[in-house]
Order: structure tokens, then sequence, then C-alpha cells
């Protein structure tokens, strides 16, 4: 789903993502279903169990891959640790394949690089000019999940007036920027990010609540710069004022370089006025020495103050960061996974459906239990429970096994995750 552009009405607003919790869902179907008894209503809660026990392990396992391939991308990593660049590439390809997969099972959708682009030349609750330098960056990847309409008054005319802006606003976003393992041009350059971070660095950022134009704020690297009106504001006072100053200098400047020139010996005597005009050369040049500092402090404060602001408006949105978003996600993925074939499950077993008549049986039932409008994925949804084995297809129609049967089938799923008990019996029996 492409994200629409600022102030134009989405044609589908509605997300993927249930924001509910699992538990909740499970009871709702529990407590308002219709069940024939309460042997079955006792069921489809063990089946939801078993799915839930499912989808943990197999999570497990991802979550384990992630931390093994972030190892060689943690900025804490000791610069002691030594590793191959092969193994290097190795662990990058599976981070990425990982983290997308994950990020996708949430009901993640990856921002597209024109909007990443666009918000480069935008902002909105962010109301200072930003600058972020890309190329210190082997890739740059932002995750979108869920969004709202939201309002926003921007002052102008110092505060007197405000300016009405709407603008989409992501709940979650998830910002991946991997840094190039070399930068010593960059470096040579100006003052980086790679001074601070080990190069070859992956940082993963999590945050909340992000306008759609203000994407550009969240970057690692991102410093605040001047607009053009803060400019002429701080340099047009500073030419009026230092204009007075430099012309009185500069009838006094040459009286000085000849005291100057006295005391080193380089003539051989000097006027008392010659004196007099040296004393105004040496204040006027204090004058100007604390008219530039002054400029300067207004300048340093300025900057200070846009700062702030961006600092306050990044700072309390930051969720988690690095390795420590993995857990977050993974539970998050883990929880959509499940919520999403307990629907299927229990509407299935009902009667069999058309694929679209499931999707619009589950549609309802969430907008009529929770108030939620969500664009539910029902291909995925099915999918889950195929991969499982407890779908059953009838031309158009499908339908899922009776509770015992999927309870039988879930069993056999998990046992076969652990084979020592089966090799061991077989290595007995061909021993007796």
């Amino acid at each position: 789903m492409q994200h629409p552009l600022p102030g134009a009405a989405p044609a589908d607003s509605r997300g993927n993502f249930i924001p509910v919790r699992k538990t909740d869902i499970l009871d709702a179907l529990v407590e308002r279903g219709e069940f024939a008894d309460d042997c079955r209503r006792d069921a489809f809660r063990q089946i939801c169990r078993m799915l839930a026990a499912v989808y943990h392990y197999e999570y497990f396992d991802r979550l384990e891959k992630l931390r093994h391939a972030y190892y060689y991308f943690n900025p804490e990593l000791s610069s002691h640790v030594r590793f191959s660049a092969e193994a290097a590439d190795r662990a990058y390809a599976e981070l990425v394949d990982s983290l997308t997969a994950v990020l996708k099972g949430a009901n993640f959708i990856e921002v597209p690089h024109d909007e990443i682009e666009r918000a480069r030349r935008e902002s909105v609750a962010v109301t200072v000019e930003l600058e972020a330098a890309l190329d210190e960056f082997r890739d740059v990847r932002f995750f979108r999940r869920g969004q709202h309409r939201e309002t926003f008054e921007i002052p102008r005319w110092f505060g007197l007036r405000t300016r009405t802006v709407e603008d989409t606003v992501y709940d979650d976003v998830v910002l991946f920027v991997a840094l190039k393992p070399d930068a010593r041009e960059a470096h040579k350059r100006r003052k980086t990010l790679q001074r601070h971070i080990r190069p070859g660095s992956v940082l993963i950022k999590y945050f909340r609540n992000i306008a759609s134009s203000d994407l550009n704020a969240l970057f690692p690297n991102v410093r605040v710069v001047m607009s053009l009106w803060d400019k002429l504001m701080l340099g047009v006072p500073a030419i009026v004022g230092g204009i007075p100053i430099l012309i009185k200098l500069a009838s006094t400047v040459t009286v000085l370089f000849l005291v100057i020139g006295f005391y080193l010996g380089l003539s051989a005597s000097v006027h008392d006025d010659a004196m007099t005009g040296a004393l105004a050369a040496m204040s006027g040049l204090v004058a100007l020495g604390g008219f530039i500092m002054r400029q300067w402090m207004k300048y340093q404060r300025q900057s200070l103050m846009y700062q702030k602001q961006l600092t306050d408006n990044i700072y309390f949105r930051n969720v988690n960061n690095n390795a420590g978003i993995f857990d977050y996600i993974i539970g998050a993925a883990e929880e959509q996974e499940c919520k999403e074939a307990f629907l299927a499950y229990y509407f299935l077993q009902q009667g069999a459906l058309t694929q679209r008549e499931l999707d619009c049986r589950i549609e309802s039932w969430l907008k009529d239990a929770f108030d939620i409008d969500t664009d539910f994925e029902v291909d995925d949804a099915l999918g889950k429970l195929d991969r499982l084995g407890l779908l059953r297809r009838d031309g158009e129609r499908i339908a899922v096994p009776p509770p015992q049967d999927a309870l039988a089938r879930l069993d056999t799923v998990w046992d076969n995750y652990f084979q020592f008990n089966k090799a061991a019996v077989e290595r007995d029996s061909l021993g007796g």
C-alpha cells in the first residue's frame, strides 16, 4: 500500500495491523462466539494455545538468527574483535533478510525511497531546517506500521500567527541505517557520525507517532542549519552595527601601527597625538572583538534553540534502539501471526467460506467487537493455516478440520520439531 501525499485523502488508509492484544481477541471470540457446547469452546482454546506455542518456537529461532547476524554490526562491539569481510557480508545479508521478514510479519510496510526524499525537503512537526549527510551511509531504510491524520499548528511571524497543517502520522516507525565500513575520506572533509560510532556499524531505531514529513529528523547524523531568514535576521544587524566601528577603526589603525613600530624599534619617534590615536585604535579593536563575540553568541543561542526543538520532538518518541528492538518486533510479529490464525480458524470452523466471505466476516467482526477498521490479510492468514496442515479446499470454498483433528495435527507438528526420542526408539528397536 503506497502512502499518499500530505493533505491528500488516502484511497484506503486502513493498515493490516490489528491493534488489539492477542488475549483480548481470544477472549472476545470465546465469550461472544457461537459454539455447540463447552467442549468445543475448550477445544478452540486449546487450538489457540497450540498455535501460539508453534509460532513462539518458530520466532524464537528467528530471534536467535537476528542476534547472531547483528553481532558483527553492533556499535558497541569491541574494536579488538576481528572477523573476515566474507563473514561480515554473509551476516549483513542474513540480518537484512531476517529483519525484513520479521517486520513484515509484524505488519510493517517499507517506506518508498521517493517518500524519504520528499521528507528531506519538507517538515511539519519539526519547524527547523535540517541536514543529514547521506554519503556516510551504506543503506538507509524506513519501515512504518499504522497511521492516522493529525493537525499541527505551525508558528509564524515570531509566534504572532499560526498556520494549520494536516499530515499523516505513522504510529510506529523503524529506521535501519548501515554505516559505510570505510569513511576515511569523509573524516578528512568534516566531523562525521562515524567518528563517534564504529565504521560499518548498523543502527536500528524504533519511534512512535512520527509525521510522514519528518522522517528526515530521525537520521542519526541530522543537524540543524540556519534558514535564509535566520541568516538575514542575524547578519543584517551585524553589518549595520559593525560598519560604524570599522569606519572609526580605519582612521586610527594606521596610527596604531606607527606606535607599535616605535616600540619595536622600527621608527625613531612618535608624537603624543599619535599615542592618543593608538589608544583610540585599541579601544576600537576591543569594541570590534566584543561585537563579533556578541554576534557569535546570538548565532550559537539560536542554533541551540533549534537543536533543543529537534531533541524535544524526537527524544520522547524514541522507544528502543539496536539489539533491544529485536525482542519487541519478534513479540509483535508473533502476536500478529497468532491473531490472524485465531480469527481465520474460528470463522472457518463455523462452516466453509470463500476467501472473500472470510475476509469480510473478519473485518466486520473486528469493527463490531473493537471498533477497528482493519484491512485483514486474509491471504497471509490462510497461508499460516495451510502451512500447518489445517486447511481444506473444495473449489473456491475453504474449511478447517474439526477441533479434535486440528489438535492432533498441531500435536504432530510440535512433536516433529524434536526427533530425539523417535531416533532413540528406532535405535533400541534395531538393537533388540
